[in-house]
């Protein structure tokens, strides 16, 4: 059922694409791009610098980095290694952008969102799986426990879902960081892709926190910073996208098509006039509402988040477990 789900979209290409599409320059937010071809890793970068900014994106300010790879999902050990040292970079970017200095006895805990028991929502179960977590070893034994000389406190949760629990996420959460007091909260949690390309193939992570169920329209209380009393960093990966995307993206294909044939150019025209969110919102209107709660997810989803789900934990590892790996990251 859809309430069991945790999933939202993603935000930095979205943005992008709305830069793109509109052709516009928006005061106070800044777009940034880098790619590197040999290894086919382009990092996506969206600042909000003022409230004005803040609402003409209708998002908050902060700090938006997504790593697109078509290498994300793959069994290769080689590959998955470089993406988890570049996202290991990324995600320590937005740790010391949301206020956070990672000195000694530094504490952070996993927040691992989602529902285990459905497999393309299960991101977040799986990565707080695969995390070395520290606290109880450094309180019970100290930190020379660890073989090093400052070792950070990982902790981490999988609070589940509401509808298996009866509780807001964002209330136990709260629970957890009263009782524990971690210097930083980082939310794993699945998203619903904006395009369908995007399926298990980028990493986005925030400064912003995270709004659980906000992709299927299930929309939770939110984790941020003024919620929990904490800086929260958001880490996510599209793992299902919703027909209403489907069958714009092919729309899209159907206006380049258009656009080649002479006798309807002038159709292909009109449509491409429309910007990107309205024609998602042209679409979504037109096939609703059979088909408006339908969301999908590749065949091999439960390789892919096996995966997947290893590599961000291992940039976790890496950033506040591995120290000597992560300063060579």
């Amino acid at each position: 059922m859809v309430r069991n789900y945790s999933v939202r979209t993603d935000l930095a290409l979205e943005e992008k694409e709305r830069f793109e599409s509109d052709n516009v320059e928006i005061p106070g937010v800044i777009l940034e791009e880098d790619y590197d071809e040999e290894r086919e890793l382009r990092i996506t970068r969206v600042e909000i610098e003022t409230e004005n900014g803040a609402k003409a994106m209708g998002k908050p300010v902060g700090t938006y980095l997504t790593l697109e790879t078509p290498n994300l999902a793959l069994p290769d050990e080689e590959s998955s290694r470089e993406i988890a040292l570049e996202l290991c970079r990324c995600i320590r970017e937005l740790v010391g952008r949301s206020g956070c200095r990672m000195g000694e006895d530094f504490s952070v805990l996993v927040v691992g969102l989602g529902n285990r028991e459905v497999t393309p929502d299960a991101l977040g179960p799986y990565v707080a799986d695969h995390l070395n977590v520290t606290r109880h070893i450094v309180r019970e034994y100290g930190k020379y426990a660890m073989g090093m000389e400052h070792a950070n406190l990982v902790s981490a949760v999988v609070p589940g879902v509401m509808g298996q629990t009866g509780m807001e996420t964002a209330e136990i959460v709260k629970g957890v960081v009263r009782e524990t007091h971690p210097d930083l909260v980082i939310a794993v949690d699945a998203l619903a892709a904006r395009n369908s390309r995007r399926l298990n193939r980028t990493v986005q992570i925030a400064s912003t926190g995270i709004h659980p169920g906000s992709g299927v329209g299930n929309h939770r209380t939110a984790m941020t910073a003024e919620s929990l009393g904490v800086p929260v960093v958001g880490i996510g990966v599209p793992t299902v996208v919703d027909a209403a995307t489907i069958v714009n993206d092919t729309m899209e294909n159907f206006i380049r098509a258009l656009e080649n044939t002479d006798s309807l150019k002038n159709v292909g025209e009109v449509l491409k006039s429309y910007t990107a969110g309205e024609k998602y919102e042209l679409v979504r209107e037109l096939i609703s509402p059979h088909l408006n709660g339908m969301f999908v997810t590749p065949k091999d989803v439960d390789e892919m988040i096996h995966h997947i789900s290893h590599t961000v934990a291992e940039a976790l590892n890496m950033l506040f477990v591995n120290r000597t790996q992560e300063q060579g990251a």
